[in-house]
């Protein structure tokens, strides 16, 4: 598993765009289109890949999200957040 490092610019891969957004009783939802298919998200997920522009690095975006849930472990968010652009990266969905 090739985890990003902190200089990473993580961002959609080539072929995948947003769809369009919408307000479910939950909160935001976005959908990530690409070819084989669409994957929704919303809450952490969908922070998570909206920070995936590919200007801010992966340290950055550790950092945004470190700051906004302080309460969580911060070790532990960094953890989640490269898995979860791990198994995006192995879906062809986000290219770092």
């Amino acid at each position: 598993m090739a985890l990003p490092e902190d200089s990473s610019q993580p961002r959609l891969a080539a072929g995948c765009r947003w769809g369009a957004a919408k307000e479910i009783n939950t909160g935001p939802e976005r959908t990530v289109l690409f070819p084989e298919g669409a994957i929704r998200l919303q809450g952490t997920g969908l922070q998570i890949l909206e920070r995936c522009d590919g200007q801010r690095t992966f340290g950055q975006i550790i950092g945004e999200l470190q700051s906004q849930f302080a309460d969580a472990d911060p070790a532990k968010i960094r953890t989640d957040i490269s898995q979860f652009l791990e198994q995006l990266r192995q879906k062809r969905i986000v290219d770092y």
